[in-house]
């Protein structure tokens, strides 16, 4: 080989070697990390998991069983929240803690609420009044944050959840459209499975006793009728007068069942069943779901674990 012609493939080989190898960036975030989001609460964090996909490791702050009403942030929480692209909330009122703890983890991830665009339910609160208002004879007016209970208003929360996690990786736009896509198809016949299972109970039954008023989007969505000693939070003790009314109610109008919540304390309603006679339907999970074992371990189990509740306790 020639002296200028060896130069040449030196040259050529030192330059290739110098070179960094292009790889797509679609490529580049499917084989590397995930992107790392938060969510509130256990609900919301399966939502995302849905539209999420493989694209994404999710936290959730807000665990299985756990009560986003009374919930105490832990530095491992905010640690989660300095790590995240995104932190997924519902709103509503929902998340009383979320501003202080985004203050104090410093994160700079982008915040999306889910329940953005829904038709919020407000309900006079009894026993809140304050100031003026207490004066003037009026109740507390209390926006129900619980919107995910009607099927309709968890499909606005995936398009919500949808469009940020496309905001915050432009890669993954065709994998999040698709997933999303899917589920909303799957919560279509959800919503259509709860209305026939309401349909088939008699409609003078269709009356039902929890721990605290979480199902109001369920009632306006499907039919039932829900009565709950405590209001939307369940940082509020039911008041004597409260309970006293409601097993009045119950013994008039001769309700047939009382259901426990997963996350309250099971103690008032079986006091209230004791009293009426009404039995004990079974527990239903309101605001988080159960753990991987257990009968609402997705969003889907627990609407169907609930609507199958209500259903053999009211139809018999």
């Amino acid at each position: 080989m020639k002296l200028s012609s060896f130069a040449a493939a030196a040259s050529l080989l030192l330059a290739l070697v110098a070179a960094p190898i292009a790889t797509p960036a679609a490529a580049q975030t499917d084989t590397g990390a995930k992107l790392p989001v938060v969510a509130s609460f256990s609900i919301l964090g399966d939502l995302v998991k849905n539209v999420g996909g493989d694209r994404v490791a999710i936290s959730t702050l807000v665990g299985p069983d756990g009560d986003a009403h009374v919930f105490q942030p832990a530095p491992a929480d905010a640690k989660k929240m300095a790590a995240a692209k995104v932190v997924f909330v519902n709103g509503l009122g929902f998340e009383g803690w979320m501003d202080r703890l985004a203050k104090s983890s410093g994160t700079s991830a982008a915040v999306v609420v889910a329940a953005k665009g829904v038709t919020a339910r407000e309900m006079e609160e009894e026993g809140h009044d304050h100031g003026k208002e207490a004066q003037a004879g009026h109740d507390h007016e209390e926006t129900d944050p619980h919107a995910w209970q009607s099927v309709a208003n968890a499909e606005i929360y995936v398009a919500n959840i949808r469009d940020g996690l496309i905001a915050a990786d432009p890669a993954g736009k065709a994998t999040y459209e698709a997933n999303a896509a899917a589920y909303l198809a799957r919560l279509q016949a959800l919503d259509a499975e709860i209305k026939a299972a309401v349909a088939r109970i008699p409609a003078d039954k269709r009356r039902v006793i929890t721990s605290h008023d979480a199902f109001g989007y369920f009632e306006g969505a499907y039919g039932l009728e829900f009565i709950a000693p405590q209001g939307v939070s369940t940082e509020a003790e039911a008041s004597a007068k409260d309970v006293a009314r409601i097993i009045r109610q119950i013994k008039a109008e001769k309700i047939p069942a009382v259901f426990m919540e997963n996350i309250s304390d099971p103690r008032l309603i079986k006091r209230i069943a004791n009293e009426t006679g009404a039995k004990i339907g079974g527990t239903v999970f309101s605001d988080a779901l159960s753990d991987d074992k257990g009968p609402a371990a997705t969003y889907i189990d627990m609407m169907q674990n609930n609507i199958r509740e209500f259903s053999a306790a009211l139809s018999s």
